[in-house]
């Protein structure tokens, strides 16, 4: 058997790869707004494309790895993103650079589940929580050391750069896969389920849609209103036929398993409030405090700081306490540190922000990793694509919700708050209005506190929530497991 911590760095550096494009653009926007002239929603539309592209997709290109091969699925999709990342070095506009973050997100989609299903399925039991702990800590801490390399990046060069990185680690990611990563798969996977992959691409890319372009259209318009229904009625439609399916790509039913859904809706929400409070808190950073973007990097390691020992001691404390304690109490302590930091204004000391950073990551550490096992433990072993694609569908899908919903709050809020009588490109974006500088750039300043406000304390709200929803959730897993081991004492002869 092959040494598991070499395999554990090679897919880890994949994660990486994959986790950190999510928020490594986000310091680059207001570069994107001035080089580009974006509106908030196209600068909502390059960083979503990834991350929209990559959930939709997750599910089939976990069924993928398990069916030819979760190595030779790793490498094509290291491969694919690359070539892609390198492509988009040379983007001329925001529909090409959308275009080429959606091929991305494609690959991104072959990658990821790999990393989980080849922890999963190929390391010896003894082992296996702990390679899944440095996988859900290198799933978060990524997002921010992808931030503070981007950062340092646009020091010097242009938000171009930031594909540069990607190129480089794909290209590492790719050769340590092809020497050290060993194979593994199910050969008696099912073939795809192409109706169920476009009526979930569909009906996801809807919603969103919806979502994003809710500010320019108007909440109560009909076409938001279609689009949000549209997007629901497909999803809806997506877990009929599943259901119907003998082998679904992803059963509906498993979700009435306490600790799965409550897993399941745990991940969601975590990363539904990281990425969408990375999107928003980046740019209240340059907008309003006038930090550069290495600078504004820097401000966000706090929340590493708290994010990657907090995952590493959660198996220990889930062995003293039990996973609904540890998991409700992580998603409590985010909610609190999101309510405090709705606080934030343009005179707020940095030191106010990084004390509530720092518990942030606390809280979304102490949530992940028992969160992420409910999901995996619940699917045998030979069905661990599927259940690390479900793992990380929740986070993908948790961090396109949140930078859609989150980012159309800040909008209509920022929009909603801006004075009578300014240009109209004051209304396209902060990150536009601040070049124009004088009495438009200080009104759009102070809306955009206003906006961040509102946003920060609706994503601790819908975390506070899940807190509460996930509790019972678990709650009720535990009693189940209690009553499975009565039975089994009860109906065991005495010996």
């Amino acid at each position: 058997m092959r040494p598991t911590r070499p395999v554990l760095a090679v897919v880890c550096l994949a994660l990486a790869t994959v986790v950190s494009a999510v928020t490594s653009l986000n310091v680059a926007i207001p570069s994107l707004a001035r080089d580009l002239h974006g509106t908030s929603s196209d600068l909502a539309w390059v960083v979503d494309a990834y991350s929209l592209v990559f959930a939709a997709l997750l599910l089939p290109g976990g069924a993928l790895g398990d069916r030819f091969g979760r190595r030779r699925v790793l490498a094509v999709g290291l491969s694919v993103y690359g070539l892609t990342a390198l492509v988009a070095m040379t983007a001329g506009g925001f529909a090409e650079l959308v275009a080429l973050r959606a091929v991305l997100g494609l690959a991104a989609a072959l990658i990821m589940p790999a990393t989980l299903s080849t922890i999963t399925s190929t390391f010896p039991e003894e082992r296996r929580a702990q390679g899944v702990a440095a996988w859900t800590g290198v799933a978060g801490a990524s997002a921010v050391l992808g931030l503070l390399t981007s950062g340092l990046l646009l020091e010097w060069f242009s938000w171009r750069s930031v594909f540069g990185l990607n190129v480089v680690l794909a290209l590492l990611a790719l050769v340590g896969t092809l020497r050290i990563v060993p194979e593994s798969a199910d050969p008696a996977a099912p073939p795809a389920d192409l109706v169920g992959t476009l009526l979930s691409v569909a009906g996801l890319g809807v919603l969103v849609w919806a979502l994003i372009e809710a500010p320019t259209n108007g909440w109560g318009s009909g076409s938001t209103l279609t689009g949000l229904a549209v997007g629901i009625l497909v999803l809806a439609g997506f877990l009929v036929w599943e259901l119907r399916m003998a082998r679904p790509m992803l059963d509906p039913r498993l979700f009435a398993r306490p600790a799965f859904a409550a897993g399941t809706l745990s991940v969601c929400v975590q990363f539904l409030a990281f990425f969408g409070f990375a999107f928003v808190f980046l740019q209240y950073l340059q907008i309003v405090r006038h930090d550069s973007a290495l600078v504004a990097a820097l401000s966000m390691l706090p929340l590493a700081v708290g994010l990657m020992p907090a995952a590493r001691l959660a198996p220990r404390l889930v062995g003293l306490r039990g996973p609904g304690v540890v998991c409700v109490t992580g998603l409590g302590l985010a909610a609190v540190a999101l309510g405090l930091l709705s606080r934030v204004d343009a005179g707020t000391s940095y030191a106010w922000v990084a004390a509530f950073l720092v518990p942030l990551g606390i809280g979304m550490g102490l949530a992940m990793t028992p969160a992420t096992t409910a999901i995996t433990a619940a699917l045998p072993d030979e069905q661990q694509g599927v259940a690390s694609a479900v793992n990380d569908l929740s986070r993908e899908l948790g961090g396109a919700l949140g930078i859609a919903i989150l980012g159309s709050v800040l909008t209509s809020t920022y929009r909603s708050n801006l004075p009578q009588g300014l240009p109209a490109a004051a209304r396209e974006s902060a990150g536009v209005a601040s070049q124009v500088g004088g009495r438009v750039a200080e009104a759009a300043r102070t809306a955009f506190v206003d906006g961040l406000g509102a946003t920060l304390l609706t994503g601790a709200g819908v975390v506070a929530v899940a807190a509460v929803v996930v509790g019972v959730l678990l709650g009720r897993a535990g009693e189940r497991q209690r009553d499975a081991v009565d039975d089994a004492i009860v109906v065991t002869p005495a010996h």
